[in-house]
């Protein structure tokens, strides 16, 4: 086995690092203050910040490590089934030495169904599904990260659809992938994504009555005051600035 970090599973296979991409990075936002809180005491020393929010861009060809075998197989896999494959995959990003395949949100029960089964692929794990909320990704605010290992092969690949704010609507994997069941309850608790097909999409976490998704990066931060042990705790709206 090589002691290259840049070799993957001793393989002799280059992992990758710092692909060339197609595109530079995608600015979406700025954030200010450590952790872009707006209205509220910022007391974590931080409150002058300044950073972009930015999204990796496309990734050039050759991916490196297995990428292009995954993708190339995918693809041959989708046109065997009638369908153009750049319809399908809007965009292959390799970033951190990780492969995301950015997926038309029509057509992602397909190409789940797809990287499960095709013998090439056989992603036959999905540890469950992320929310993520970027306001300032406009017309895709909401986006579901999906985490699939091929025990087969070794191998991991990153799915994510996007949706906007108002119409937060995704296919439910939950036929492909039944463990997925409670993973998307818990996005659509926190986030608001709706998805099609669920078997029963009920909160999981918060009370079935409870008004708005907290996870949203625009959820408001105070007015809910905490008892511990006998105490108040003042809502976070409420509690000392320092600024």
């Amino acid at each position: 086995m090589s002691d290259d970090p840049a070799v993957e599973n001793g393989n002799n296979v280059p992992a990758p690092r710092g692909r060339e991409t197609l595109a530079g990075p995608e600015v979406i936002g700025v954030r200010k203050g450590m952790f872009g809180a707006a209205n509220g005491g910022d007391t974590s020393g931080y409150g002058g910040l300044v950073r972009t929010v930015a999204l990796p861009g496309e990734s050039a060809r050759p991916y490196g490590s297995y990428f292009d075998e995954v993708v190339d197989e995918l693809e041959g896999a989708l046109e065997e089934q009638d369908l153009v494959p750049a319809n399908v995959i809007e965009k292959v990003v390799v970033d951190r030495a990780e492969l995301t395949l950015h997926i038309a949100r029509e057509h992602l029960l397909r190409v789940a169904s797809t990287l499960r089964d095709d013998p090439a692929l056989r992603f036959e794990l999905c540890t469950g599904v992320s929310g993520v909320h970027f306001p300032g990704d406009k017309g895709r605010e909401l986006h579901a990260v999906y985490h699939l290992r091929s025990l087969t092969h070794g191998r991991i690949v990153r799915l994510e659809v996007s949706a906007p704010d108002a119409d937060p609507h995704v296919p439910s994997i939950v036929t492909v992938y039944p463990t997925n069941d409670w993973h998307e309850r818990e996005a659509y608790d926190f986030f608001g994504l709706v998805f099609d097909g669920h078997p029963a999409l009920t909160r999981i976490m918060m009370p079935d009555d409870w008004q708005g998704f907290p996870q949203r990066k625009d959820y408001p931060l105070g007015g809910i005051a905490v008892e511990y042990k006998g105490a108040q705790i003042p809502a976070p709206d409420q509690r000392r600035s320092y600024s």
